[in-house]
């Protein structure tokens, strides 16, 4: 399957939430959907500590790095290196709202400047084979997301970028935080397929606010090449993920929370072993079964049980009882 096929369904990057732990965890529940780091900055992978910012568990893949940046060259050299690390592609920030990106000059002010992003990924698709994608905004602050759009999307795919995710809201710079920013700013799902339209040979993909498989199904249907999925993907990975090959894939995958549960195990005691924390891992498993009688004992046993010293296994275990025995 190329990579392409696997974008018809992806896990928004987000920010403290998909590390290489809850992509392990997520990788159990789907084998198709495209999974994507956390932001990393291009500096910090040049100059910084690669095997912890770059590595993964090769049981991920497919899985693509998104980048932050706005230095053509250092992009290159970060992109260059990621491609070393194994990663399926490479996708650059041009989204995020942050204070702190803003001043770097980089995530959703680039909505501001589509030549230097074409400059940007001009650059990286020269130092790398994999695939270099654009994850963006329809606009900021005051700028017609009608106009900037269209435009956008014109530039910098003419300088060799043929798949983007898009939000599908406005990011505003000044006077919301970012948090504010996935929530306030009004969805306009109709401009991004409107894209579809003016760039037909382009692959799009739709995110912001999108809650359940039904929904990406739909746009799917409506003629959109892939949706993202992020906090819904994140809480809810069951509803979401359990199902996802089956339904989008055609590939059912026959496994259950409880499985993966059991399934993460190993894992984790590997984990241990090296040196980490239950909590480190088990943060991400704490929405496996919401909705499902027992998810509240399963989510409180966890909160407070993981962060012990010397806690393992045995804790995962325990707090599993309080599903399966509601369950037999």
């Amino acid at each position: 399957m190329k990579i392409n096929q696997h974008a018809r369904l992806s896990i928004a990057p987000m920010m403290d939430w998909t590390d290489r732990h809850c992509r392990y965890l997520h990788r159990l529940m789907t084998r198709h959907t495209l999974l994507y780091t956390e932001m990393v900055t291009a500096p910090a992978i040049v100059h910084g500590d690669r095997d912890r910012l770059l590595g993964f568990h090769a049981q991920e893949q497919p899985v693509a790095l998104q980048l932050g940046g706005s230095e053509p060259a250092q992009l290159a050299e970060a992109a260059r290196i990621a491609e070393n690390y194994g990663y399926a592609e490479i996708n650059l920030n041009c989204g995020c709202p942050s204070d702190r990106v803003q001043s770097g000059s980089f995530g959703a002010v680039l909505m501001e400047n589509p030549a230097l992003v074409a400059d940007c990924v001009t650059a990286m698709i020269k130092a790398v084979s994999v695939p270099v994608t654009v994850k963006c905004r329809i606009g900021v602050d005051d700028q017609d997301p009608q106009q900037v759009l269209p435009e956008f999307l014109a530039q910098v795919s003419a300088a060799g970028v043929d798949r983007f995710s898009v939000h599908a809201r406005k990011a505003w710079l000044q006077g919301l935080s970012p948090k504010e920013n996935r929530d306030i700013p009004p969805l306009d799902y109709d401009l991004v397929m409107e894209m579809k339209g003016l760039f037909p040979h382009l692959h799009l993909s739709l995110n912001g606010g999108i809650g359940s498989l039904d929904e990406a199904e739909a746009f799917l249907v409506r003629g959109l090449d892939g949706v993202m999925i992020g906090r819904a993907a994140y809480h809810t990975p069951s509803a979401i993920l359990l199902e996802a090959d089956g339904r989008i894939y055609d590939d059912p995958l026959g496994r259950s929370a409880e499985d993966v549960v059991h399934r993460m195990l190993p894992y984790i005691a590997d984990h241990l072993a090296q040196g980490g924390r239950l909590g480190q891992v088990t943060r991400h498993m704490l929405g496996l079964f919401q909705g499902r009688p027992g998810a509240r004992g399963w989510r409180r046993h966890l909160s407070e049980n993981a962060h012990a010293d010397g806690a393992g296994p045995e804790v995962v275990l325990a707090a599993l009882e309080h599903v399966t025995q509601l369950a037999a």
